[in-house]
């Protein structure tokens, strides 16, 4: 590995240099997932840090990973994915109060993908809730301190439930040849599955939950490791069984989540933004019968309308790189908004994204400009998602 000090020598002496993410200090502070070995062993080439824990990025060049997808199976550690765990007798209307999202059809076995937002509806936590019992309840959590809102509201909602996080790890198994794979370990109980479905099971004794789930838009299953003591192994049992599938490990793909209309938060979304900003007014029933954090602000929002909206954009030019900053966006020549996540789509062969503007910018066939950092671009507001708009892929 380049040492730090030959990393600034080669950043150049003079004029604005790229920072170089080799000089971000690690420590013990930043935890290690399960199956941490198992991805430095088989080449990972870079880590980010997401809720507080090393997540591969990726092992081979990312468009490389991105077919592979597609035309395989990629195996992801989002261990990342920490669970928050309601439970008590009070956990379904404690449940209830966290997410705008009804949960009274919510069966035991079944997930749901719901909305956290704060009193005035900005968005906290956009998880995966899977209800193991009545009383039993996982949110898996996108970036942000999840757990920490949950016990402040806990502490101040008179209800009887303990909020904790439970040693639970997922292993993602996504591609068209995971269902096959999934076949060989658990049957038909798994692959029969109905899409954000879930079954309590093991492998060679390994106790996991089972999901329909995934950040792919493909076929695809979550491994939920319930001892983290046995990664490895866990790790091991899967890849040696894949290879008849041609399985590999990979890192998340932002390239197809995007083309999937995939929103990842942080980037996509923030605490600024609320649901019907960013497109997931349908994660909002403001009629359920149980109260929840927000109903009253996001009430006003959907009356008055949103303000802003989180659009579909593409941008003309050269094959783009994935953004690492928010580029602006103009519109007429003035400043309107940002774009949250672009990059270059091999299969549509055009440089695709989403961007935060004025309502008022939102229509499609709206033309704007995003200042890319090598020079601005034309750009144009199209429909998102850009590829399977219903989700039939991930159903099949």
């Amino acid at each position: 590995m380049t040492s730090r000090k030959s990393a600034r020598k080669n950043a150049g002496a003079s004029g604005p240099r790229r920072y170089d993410t080799r000089w971000i200090q690690r420590g013990a502070r930043l935890r290690r997932s399960p199956f941490f070995d198992a991805t430095l062993a088989a080449g990972c080439r870079s880590y980010t840090v997401y809720n507080h824990t090393l997540l591969p990025s990726y092992y081979d060049d990312p468009e490389a990973e991105y077919w592979h997808l597609l035309e395989h199976a990629a195996l992801w550690d989002v261990a990342v994915e920490r669970q928050v765990e309601i439970s008590g007798p009070d956990a379904f209307d404690f449940a209830q109060l966290l997410t705008p999202r009804d949960l009274a059809k919510c069966a035991v076995g079944q997930g749901k993908y719901v909305v956290i937002v704060d009193e005035d509806g900005g968005i906290i936590n956009d998880p995966v809730l899977m209800r193991l019992a009545e009383d039993r309840f996982w949110f898996s959590g996108a970036d942000s301190d999840l757990l920490l809102w949950a016990k402040g509201v806990a502490r101040h909602s008179a209800m009887d439930v303990r909020v904790s996080e439970p040693d639970v790890s997922p292993l993602q198994v996504q591609g068209p040849t995971s269902k096959g794979l999934m076949e060989d370990f658990f049957g038909t109980r798994v692959t029969s599955l109905p899409y954000y479905h879930f079954v309590e099971t093991d492998l060679e004794g390994i106790p996991l939950v089972v999901t329909r789930t995934g950040w792919t838009g493909e076929v695809g299953y979550e491994l939920y490791l319930l001892d983290g003591s046995r990664g490895l192994e866990l790790w091991d049992h899967v890849m040696k069984a894949g290879r008849k599938y041609d399985l590999k490990p990979a890192g998340p793909s932002d390239i197809r989540r995007i083309e999937g209309g995939f929103l990842n938060y942080g980037a996509d979304m923030t605490l600024d933004d609320n649901p019907y900003e960013v497109g997931l007014g349908w994660t909002v029933d403001l009629d359920k019968e149980a109260d929840f954090i927000g109903r009253e602000a996001l009430r006003r929002v959907k009356a008055e309308g949103p303000k802003r909206k989180l659009v579909g954009i593409e941008i003309s030019g050269k094959r783009i790189e994935f953004n690492e900053t928010k580029w602006h966006v103009r519109a007429h020549g003035k400043p309107v908004g940002r774009v949250t996540s672009a990059i270059h789509s091999p299969r549509i062969e055009k440089n695709i994204g989403y961007a935060n503007v004025p309502v008022e910018y939102s229509d499609l066939g709206t033309e704007l400009e995003v200042l890319h950092p090598e020079g601005p671009r034309a750009a144009v507001v199209v429909r998102k998602p850009f590829i399977d708009p219903g989700k039939e892929i991930p159903k099949g």
